[in-house]
This record gives structure tokens, sequence and C-alpha cells, in this order.
């Protein structure tokens, strides 16, 4: 019998295995992948993933691999009538911290799993889970599964079983996780990889559209949102209408573009889910994408997933063997996570609006005139400053 059985070997599985291996526990680590293996993902890592990645003493693995740095943001928004607003800068350092970093993510994920591994976690790929177990109070007690090559399924038995699966979270839909929170779609993606091109972390917004490019392992990626209503049309032919897309809301880097070369093939979904899930019940917790997720548009996939995983081991604590002590422990998660994210939540559900609205724009217009307000504006987007320490005392005196 396992202490811990952690489903979903990615960015918030491997993390929460590796912190409860740490911690002493017996922890399985499954997913359905063989690594390395990419998937359709933001890569962007805003400081305070970045500072999760330094205290687990992962972040120097991660350079190790030749990720490139990024320390300035570009923003640039232009409404209908062409007025504009440009802010360039950075967030002030977090922990000593102050470059940004977008790994590939069959890089950062198969690095995230071996720090699971090596942390003690037993892992196993290409299993997928077909069942939980319950004892018959109802409480999830493991998870039956099969394992590519094998005939049979097998079962394992935990104390808690971790969701951390995804968006389509097998444990979620088996343990019955409800929907808390549920917004339709919004928009749809495109992109694809550049090499010859030099790119700050670079975002672009007009109305209905948006663009966004940052420094990868050995290219640049280049991405293109459009309206969820315009993914049929989008779908059917991907590649022009994203590079009508970039040609119209970033010019600029059209150019840098037509200097370079595309050296993969276009990678897109319409999938972009926006929901709150109950995170816990009993024996049974969901972290990352299966328990939330939001619109790719602000790249805080990864990040949150980060928080969530330290997040959900700092609540358990030594509670895992006592029953009382650890549903108390799950119900603390669940009530964090939602105060922790919900603001994140909403303000990416303005923003996947793609409107670009008066007042807003206004409010960036007069940012972008202040260097030390505009760093602030992008400490709030990374989540080091909160919204309301964005509006200092001088900056509503002006509004």
């Amino acid at each position: 019998m396992y202490d811990v059985i952690v489903v979903g070997a990615r960015c918030a599985g491997a993390p929460t295995a590796m912190l409860l291996a740490r911690a002493g526990y017996r922890v399985l680590l499954l997913d359905r992948a063989r690594f390395p293996s990419d998937t359709v993902s933001t890569h962007y890592l805003h400081l305070p993933a970045i500072s999760q990645l330094a205290q687990w003493k992962v972040l120097e693995r991660l350079l190790a691999t030749g990720c490139p740095p990024m320390l300035r943001t570009v923003y640039h928004v232009t409404d209908a009538a062409g007025q504009e607003a440009r802010l360039v800068g950075s967030a002030p350092p977090l922990d000593g911290h102050s470059a940004a970093y977008a790994p590939r993510r069959y890089v950062l994920d198969t690095l995230l799993a071996c720090a699971a591994a090596d942390a003690g976690a037993e892992f196993r790929e290409r299993t997928s889970v077909t069942d939980l177990l319950r004892d018959d109070s109802g409480r999830v007690t493991g998870v039956r599964f099969r394992t590519a090559g094998q005939a049979r399924e097998l079962s394992e038995s935990a104390s808690l079983v971790v969701g951390a699966d995804g968006k389509r979270s097998s444990v979620a839909r088996l343990a019955g996780a409800e929907d808390t929170v549920r917004d339709p779609l919004l928009t749809c993606a495109y992109y694809s990889y550049w090499e010859g091109i030099q790119t700050d972390f670079e975002l672009y917004e007009r109305p209905r559209r948006w663009v966004g490019a940052l420094r990868t392992h050995d290219s640049t990626l280049v991405v293109a949102y459009f309206p969820q209503e315009d993914f049929p049309a989008v779908r059917a032919d991907a590649h022009r209408a994203y590079l009508g897309n970039i040609r119209y809301t970033a010019p600029g880097l059209f150019e840098r573009l037509r200097g370079g070369a595309q050296v993969e093939r276009m990678y897109g979904t319409g999938d972009q889910q926006n929901f709150f899930r109950r995170a816990h019940g009993p024996g049974w917790v969901l972290v990352g994408d299966a328990g939330h997720h939001k619109d790719s548009i602000t790249a805080r996939g990864i990040t949150d997933a980060f928080l969530q995983a330290q997040m959900l081991v700092d609540c358990l604590g030594d509670t895992i063997q006592n029953r009382p002590r650890l549903d108390e422990a799950l119900l603390r998660y669940d009530e964090r996570r939602d105060a922790l994210l919900g603001p994140f939540y909403q303000g990416t559900i303005a923003v996947a609006q793609l409107d670009v609205q008066p007042d807003r724009l206004a409010l960036l217009r007069l940012i972008s005139q202040d260097q030390s307000l505009t760093d602030r504006y992008f400490a709030t987007v990374a989540g080091i400053l909160t919204v309301e320490e964005l509006y200092t005392p001088d900056l509503l005196a002006q509004l």
C-alpha cells in the first residue's frame, strides 16, 4: 500500500509527487504518456514559478538545459481607432530572480518527473487509470489501471489519490468532482516555432486578436489568438489565419518572421475551457488543470500548477495517515486554492474577451508614462503584486 498515488506526471503531478516523497511518504506516480513527450501548452514561467523551482532545487537543472532567459516584457495594445499604449519593462526581482523562462514541455516535464523519481517516488509511464477503488463508505482507497503492453488491469491502494491528469481528468470524472464555476469558451489559439528571429517576451493586442512571442529552447514560439466563434474558419486554413493575425496585430513582429524560418508544424486548440471543479472529496484531491483551468492567453497554467502543488503539500503536512485530519487538510487546500486563483481567473476571463476597452487603454497609456508604474503593472500580471497594490496613491490621483 502506498501513502499517495499521483495520477499525471507533468507540471502539477510531478512536483506534488516530488514534494511528498521528500516529506517521507511512499508515492506512486502514474502517467499515460511516455517521457520525454510534448503536449499542447503554454511555456511561460512567471517569476513565482521560477522562485518555486529554485526553492525545490530544480531551477539549476532547467538552466543546464540551455533554456534562454527573458528579462524584458513588451506589451503593445491598439484599439479600433488606432489609439495605442506600449509598455516596456520588467517585474522587480522575486527572491533574487529577475529572469523568466519558457522551456519546451518535453524538457520541463521530463525534468520534473525525474526530480520526483530522484526524491523516491515510483514512476510508471504509459499507465492509464481506469477506475477508482473505494471502501464500503465510498471513500477512495486507490486506483485500477492498465499499463501499455500488459493484458490485464492491476490495482494499487493508497490513503490519498491525487488527480493531476489535466482538464479532462479521469480522476475528476470517476470521483464525481462537479464544477463550481464554469464560463464559456472564449478564444482559440495556434502556434509554431521559428528560427532566426530575436524576441523578448512580447504581447500584442487588437480588438478580436492577440499575438504573443517568447524565446524557448533553440527557437522562438509565436502564438496567435482568435475569438472562439472564429475557430471553424481558422481551423479550415490555420496557417493562413495565423500569419494574417500576426501581420494585422503585430506588423513589426511579422516583418521579423519574414527573415526567419518556421521550423515546426502548427499546433492549435479551441478547447480553452474555463472552470473550477470541487478540489477534494473523501480520499481524493485535484491539482493543476484537473481541478482548475482557464484560457491560456495569460500563460498562467504552469505557474498556477506549481503553486497548487506546493499549497497542497503544505496543507497535508503529516495528516495523510489520519483520516479526520486529512479531510480537514483537503478542505483547507480547496478553500485556499480558490482564494488564491480566483482573481487570476477573473483577470484571464476579462483579457480573453479580446476587447480593447477605452478605460483599460487609458489606464495602460497612463501607466506607460512612468517606468516604476510599468514595472509594477508587470509585477501584477506575474502575480507578485495584487491588483489593489498596483493602484498607488499617485496613480489613483491621476486617474
